[in-house]
Order: C-alpha cells, then structure tokens, then sequence
C-alpha cells in the first residue's frame, strides 16, 4: 500500500525570496479515453480478475489513505517519518542541497515537504495520478516555500515516462517513499527503477532515495491492510465506484467485500475485492459474469529482506549508498546514486 501510488521552474538556491507563485499547469491524464477502457477492462476479463493499484486514487481515494496513514496498525508511515527524523541530517549530508527533488506518489505532499528545511531543493516536482488533489496540496505548499520552484505533474508514471523540459537536469534526485515500490512485482521494479535511471542521465549527480518495507511477522502485516476500523476496507470498496466512473461500470459496491493477507510463499500482501453474491457487471463495450467468492486482484505489496532489495537496485544500475532503518528493522530508506555504465 502507498498503497499502490500512487504524486516546477528552474530557480537557483541563492536567489532570493520572492512572492508566491501558482504552480505550473499538470498534465490531465486521459481518464474515459479508449486506452484507459481497455487497460481496466483486459483486467476485468482475465481469467484471474485484476485491477491496477493506482486506481485506487482518486479525490476520496486519496483522503482515505491519508487516513490509513493514520491508523494504529498500520505502522509504515509512523516508521518512516521516525527514521527521517533520527537520520534527516545524514541524508541531507550525503545528498546535498540545490537539487531537483521529484516526488513520486506525492500525494499531500507532506512526506517531501517535511524535508525541505534539511535538502533545500532548488526545484521541488511532484507526480500524482490524482490530479484535483494533488493541485490542492501543491497550491498551499507553494505559499509556505515560495522560494522553491514547483511544477506539479498529474500523470500515470506507472509505466514508465520521461520528465518535460520544464523539470532541471542537473542533481535529479527522485523521492519514492512510503513502500509504493512494493506494488511492482521484483521484476517490474527492475524495470520501473530502470526507467527512473534513464530520467536521471549518468554524471549529473542525481540518484534515489527510496522507503522499503522489510520482511516481518505475518500477523503484523496482516493487521496494518485490515485494520479493525476498516478504513482500509473502504478504500479498496471505493476503487469499484472508480471504476464506475471511469469506465461506465455498473459496480454494486454493496455486493463486495474487502479481502487482504500476507502470502508467506510470495512474500506479499495480497488484497483483493471478493464478490457476495453472483454477479453481472457491465462496463462500456464490455461484460463480465462473477461467481459467489470469486475476487478481483487489486493490489500487491512486496516486502524485501534488506541486502535482497539493495541487490534489486543493482540490477537496475544503482549502487547504494547508505541505508537507515528502524531499531525493530522493519523498514528502510535507502539512498543511491547511479552505476556508471
């Protein structure tokens, strides 16, 4: 879980303060076009159902999770927020001021914005897929930094994509918190952690600093994706109303339930969307017939020991370079720079 996902004009760190300035326009990702009801819907009709984890965000999407985030049983953000704290000066001692700092998932934007004071970023770019909140939280974040250059981008950066001209080359360094790497099957992230290394360009100083989410009892993991209030049940359940509005489904979100487990075999957090009752739902162009019980995958949530994911970053063609972690190790962050080819 950020879960997925899930999130700005050149300035020079000694200039001075100026007047707020509105952020620049984000990039409308192109939701109810054909290539969106195809993606969603090539989901639905396979043999095994499943939904991409970044469809979860939308406008209440988005505020549910920053409820879980809240949540006693789900311990990654409190873990993450407390290393950043003990080891905040370290990261900013090996990564330097006056970079480009892009927020992948941002998201409200918080997490990043907690390390302004410590990296000074001369240019602060973050990516969401939830567009309106993601503008909302860019807007207020400008006023308090006017200092720092923002252009905010509204785009799937799932699949990969490259950065406009708009975002500075030099000292690219992307900010991917919060465990949304494990989304990624190990595979895919090789292949995602790859694309990110391109959008940095070898010799420019940039890198990554990354949050993971380690190995830990399955009772742990367990509780923090069903958590008693069920917060997080209604953001799963709330990805069918989504679904409804972006491809003209007829979801009845009554007829679901929330199902989420750790996968000791796989080492992941499954969750899934289980039907009540047998089903008919319709979509634009296209149906599908639900058996009692039979589920909709809708997201995964990988969990690395510590040398097998900075193994993982090897093979993307990052070296790291250090590694902080909770006195429990149950989370890390891990900055790393870029092998030379």
């Amino acid at each position: 879980m950020p879960m997925s996902l899930r999130m700005t004009q050149p300035a020079s760190p000694s200039a001075p303060e100026e007047a707020p300035r509105p952020a620049a326009p984000l990039l409308r990702p192109a939701h109810g076009d054909a290539d969106l009801i195809a993606e969603i819907a090539a989901g639905l009709l396979a043999p095994a159902a499943h939904c991409s984890p970044k469809f979860f965000y939308d406008g209440l999407g988005s505020k549910l999770f920053e409820a879980i985030c809240e949540l006693p049983e789900y311990y990654p953000t409190r873990t993450e927020a407390a290393i950043f704290a003990r080891h905040g000066a370290d990261m900013a001692a090996a990564i330097g001021s006056g970079g480009t700092l892009i927020d992948l998932g941002a998201g409200n934007c918080a997490k990043a914005a907690s390390l302004f004071p410590l990296l000074q970023p001369a240019q602060y770019v973050p990516v969401d897929i939830s567009r309106d909140f993601l503008v909302e939280a860019v807007e207020r974040l400008q006023q308090r930094f006017p200092q720092i250059a923002m252009t905010a981008l509204g785009l799937d950066f799932s699949a990969g994509f490259a950065l406009p001209a708009s975002v500075r080359a030099e000292r690219r360094l992307f900010f991917y918190p919060g465990s949304s790497i494990g989304n990624f099957a190990p595979e895919q992230a090789v292949a995602f952690l790859r694309g990110l290394r391109r959008n940095i360009g070898a010799g420019t100083g940039g890198g990554l600093l990354i949050g993971v989410d380690l190995v830990k009892d399955s009772a742990v993991l367990d509780a923090a994706y069903d958590d008693a209030l069920g917060v997080t049940a209604a953001f799963n359940l709330n990805l069918l109303r989504h679904l409804n509005r972006l491809i003209g489904a007829d979801f009845d979100v009554a007829q679901w339930r929330h199902r989420a487990f750790y996968n000791v075999d796989a080492g992941r957090i499954e969750m899934h969307l289980e039907a009540r009752a047998a089903q008919t739902v319709h979509w634009q162009g296209g149906r599908r017939e639900f058996a009692e019980g039979e589920r909709i995958h809708t997201e995964d949530s990988y969990k690395y020991t510590r040398q097998g994911f900075v193994g993982l970053l090897e093979r993307a063609g990052f070296a790291s370079r250090a590694v902080w972690t909770d006195p429990a190790g149950w989370f890390a962050v891990i900055h790393a720079d870029v092998l030379a080819d």
